[in-house]
């Protein structure tokens, strides 16, 4: 139930950036370059790991679209909630898993991040490009959950799935286009 009272009780995101489009433009313009853009990862690596940080956060809002815009691009179902559950045994690519687990141990224990974190994201056969997206999104995520829960959003599991759905098809710049109406 959202805390703004000028909007209704079950005020979306989506309504959240309508009442407020100048800062929505601005955030959903980084979304659109960090999500979208070019970047060693895939857009639904990206959103992986958007989904992986919401789910850690607990952010029900979040991981929930962002899983169904990542299983649009093709991560198999259940695979975001079983990492969450359980990275070490979660069917999640090899390749992927450090990067999993380093932004875990970004969202929930930031100041003991050491060198030998990311040593296991290059081990893994990643770039300094990729560590780099793989913080902006995992930064960017934390912002996102903390700026949900704070404003009291939720959503059902029908508004869910046409948001991400809508993510994967338009991007966050099919979002950006939504703040006029």
């Amino acid at each position: 139930m959202s805390y703004l009272k000028s909007l209704p009780a079950e005020t979306t995101l989506l309504q959240v950036f309508q009442a407020y489009p100048e800062p929505a433009r601005h955030l959903l313009a980084f979304h659109e370059t960090l999500l979208r853009g070019e970047s060693p990862f895939t857009p639904g690596e990206r959103e992986m790991i958007a989904a992986y940080v919401s789910g850690v956060n607990s952010c029900g809002y979040c991981h929930g679209i962002h899983t169904v815009t990542a299983e649009a691009f093709g991560v198999p179902e259940g695979v975001l909630a079983a990492a969450v559950a359980d990275l070490e045994t979660a069917p999640v690519d090899d390749k992927l898993k450090p990067v999993l687990a380093y932004v875990g141990k970004l969202t929930r224990t930031p100041s003991r991040m050491s060198q030998a974190d990311a040593d296991a994201v290059f081990a893994a056969g990643w770039d300094e490009r990729a560590l780099h997206d793989a913080v902006l999104v995992c930064a960017l995520f934390n912002f996102m959950n903390r700026m949900v829960e704070g404003l009291g959003i939720e959503a059902d599991a029908a508004y869910t799935a046409t948001s991400g759905e809508r993510l994967a098809e338009g991007g966050y710049a099919g979002l950006a286009g939504l703040l006029a109406g």
